[in-house]
């Protein structure tokens, strides 16, 4: 499980959900309920975080240094 627990990004507010790994998982709402801040400024950014903390220190100073997603737990 990816677990988001107080996400406060763009227009979220202390939003928390477990989402299964190695599913399709879908996101349907309203224009302006937060949709693409919880998939794209939450999960995808914290997962591209993680995976450049991977690369080795020379090749990390090539790459943009992304901040981390305003969230209590994730």
């Amino acid at each position: 499980m990816i677990r988001v627990h107080g996400a406060r990004v763009n227009n979220l507010r202390d939003v928390s959900v477990e989402l299964p790994k190695r599913r399709l998982t879908v996101f349907t709402g309203v224009s302006g309920s937060g949709k693409s801040s919880l998939a794209f400024g939450t999960v995808a950014a914290e997962s591209q975080r993680l995976i450049n903390e991977t690369y080795s220190a020379f090749v990390q100073g090539f790459m943009p240094t992304p901040a981390r997603p305003e969230v209590d737990v994730l």
